[in-house]
């Protein structure tokens, strides 16, 4: 499978690290212990600068030769990487640069250097993309058992596609699911424009977030109100079939009971997120078996430990970037809400 992780033969490193956890694809720096900002840059291969070159192009005479001199581009520049030469995209006059050690710089700031935990870092391609998970000190605490980590993980490019985007992720630590969750009215991410002042906004960005305490607080209770609304397996299963809809026609299909209609592709993925509700011992806690929160956790488990990708950038994509898993995981805690809200009879 395709890892896509940039690879610098300057150093014959991989651009990745992690602590402790098989490394992406066993490529990589595995490290045992948690560390600075400066170390994780330079564990990650993310001690490039990126700078914005001058662009030029050759000119030709009336006869469609050569001449012997180029012309600026005077609305667009390159982005380079000085370090290895890779050219990483094209960019804007306005486009603002934000270097790999401003973006740990953004981490650093939200709890004072404190605390922070820096799990995981990388580079795509040439160097283009970067990301950043950090884990939060603190946790949400489910019911007496299950401790949810706090995670942030933040992505930017330097190609000119795409913007900086910081979240928020809960993982469950038991089973390891990510927790795409965001309360309704509020979002758990963010998106900054590379133009001018990005480096500034970048520095506010958890303050935009709430991440530090409000977010979290809610998150804490709602899951533990879900621990009491009680659920059976026949109501997980329609739960379960709700969240993983794909379109309008098969909501109907599930709402009229036209069984027969629904493909065999969308079937096996709903009995294989029951089948996990139901056999994984993460799933057999007091917080989780037979318990609304167990339900939603039975789809986040699904996408993050029983679904196949293509490899671990198409699954980091549909988890984070707005993908299907995403999406049906954000489904899935709509539902819930709901029915917190109006009961358990909504999936008869």
């Amino acid at each position: 499978m395709a890892h896509n992780l940039n690879f610098n033969e300057q150093t014959g490193q991989y651009s990745f690290f992690s602590v402790k956890e098989k490394a992406w694809h066993g490529l990589g720096k595995i490290v045992q212990d948690y560390p600075t900002s400066a170390e994780a840059l330079k564990f990650a291969g993310l001690d490039y600068e990126v700078t914005k070159d001058d662009i030029y192009t050759t000119t030709y005479n009336a006869e469609g030769q050569a001449m012997d001199f180029n012309q600026r581009v005077k609305t667009h520049f390159a982005t380079m990487r000085p370090d290895t030469g890779d050219v990483l995209g094209i960019v804007g006059k306005d486009y603002e640069i934000v270097q790999n050690r401003d973006a740990f710089s953004f981490f650093d700031a939200i709890v004072g250097g404190q605390g922070i935990q820096y799990e995981t870092a990388g580079a795509l391609g040439k160097g283009e993309r970067i990301f950043i998970t950090a884990k939060l000190p603190s946790y949400i605490k489910v019911g007496r058992e299950d401790l949810i980590e706090q995670y942030l993980f933040l992505t930017t490019s330097h190609d000119g596609f795409g913007s900086i985007t910081a979240a928020f992720t809960p993982v469950r630590i038991v089973c390891n699911n990510t927790l795409n969750a965001a309360l309704r009215n509020h979002s758990n991410a963010i998106k900054i424009r590379h133009t001018a002042n990005a480096k500034g906004r970048l520095e506010q960005a958890h303050e935009v977030m709430g991440i530090s305490s409000k977010l979290s607080e809610q998150l804490q209770e709602l899951f533990n109100n879900w621990t009491k609304v009680k659920i059976t397996d026949p109501e997980l299963h329609r739960l379960i079939q709700l969240a993983m809809v794909p379109n309008k026609e098969v909501l109907q299909n599930i709402q009229n009971e036209k069984w027969d209609a629904l493909s065999t592709c969308f079937n096996n993925m709903c009995e294989s997120a029951y089948d996990y509700a139901l056999s994984s011992p993460s799933q057999q806690t007091e917080t989780t078996r037979g318990t609304l929160f167990g339900a939603y956790n039975a789809v986040t488990g699904y996408y993050q430990n029983v679904r196949n990708f293509k490899d671990d950038e198409a699954k980091l994509k549909s988890l984070l970037y707005g993908g299907t898993a995403q999406l049906r995981t954000q489904k899935a805690f709509n539902l819930c809400c709901e029915i917190a809200t109006k009961g358990i009879n909504l999936l008869n």
